[in-house]
């Protein structure tokens, strides 16, 4: 059997490993001994590569962020105006709900990882500025903050619920959005609270 010096293969599938892990039985289920399993990896290999589960887990929610951006990045990448960004977005909406389960069990794995430990809301503050700097290429950024918050809760109802709403109610939500943030005035410094 290759060494961990051999294989460079084998970190990857511990963490692919670990991801497989957590959509199954969730952060509580992860074990050391269940990821070498699942990777088919030696025992002894988990700790050559990774000093911990928290380093693990933290990699491992990396590298599962990396994937949900590159999926941000396939649908704002194409449009070249507003109205493709607000079907670009509709279409991200919609892919991310009706996509593999197993990614909306990680994103909220990750979330609730996040709610308890500062380390991992670091690593969601990070994916959240990523994911609205792709949508600030096309909008402007309180816009951008409010879309990126859209596109979650739009993607986890239609993700859970029995009877998801259609598209045009989605492309609706989306437009409103987004005209309505070009429609009105600039905050007064007053409004927004500075000192005169």
């Amino acid at each position: 059997m290759a060494t961990g010096h051999t294989d460079p293969q084998r970190r990857e599938r511990i963490l692919a490993a670990t991801l497989d892990l957590i959509s199954d039985e969730g952060v509580a289920g992860v074990s050391h001994r269940k990821i070498a399993t699942r990777a088919e990896v030696p025992l002894g290999s988990m700790t050559y590569h990774f000093t911990g589960i928290d380093e693990l887990l933290r990699e491992a929610f990396t590298r599962f962020a990396d994937h949900i951006v590159a999926v941000f990045e396939r649908h704002l990448g194409r449009a070249g105006s507003p109205e493709q960004a607000r079907e670009a977005v509709t279409d991200l909406i919609h892919t991310l709900s009706e996509g593999p389960r197993r990614d909306l069990v990680l994103t909220q794995e990750l979330y609730t990882l996040a709610a308890r430990h500062p380390a991992y809301r670091e690593l969601t503050r990070a994916w959240m500025r990523r994911s609205r700097h792709l949508l600030e290429q096309h909008f402007d950024a309180d816009t951008a903050r409010q879309l990126d918050a859209l596109i979650e809760g739009l993607a986890l109802h239609r993700a859970l619920d029995t009877a998801p709403h259609d598209r045009a109610l989605t492309r609706r939500a989306v437009t409103r959005i987004t005209t309505t943030a070009a429609a009105e005035p600039a905050p007064t410094p007053a409004a927004r609270g500075d000192a005169a």
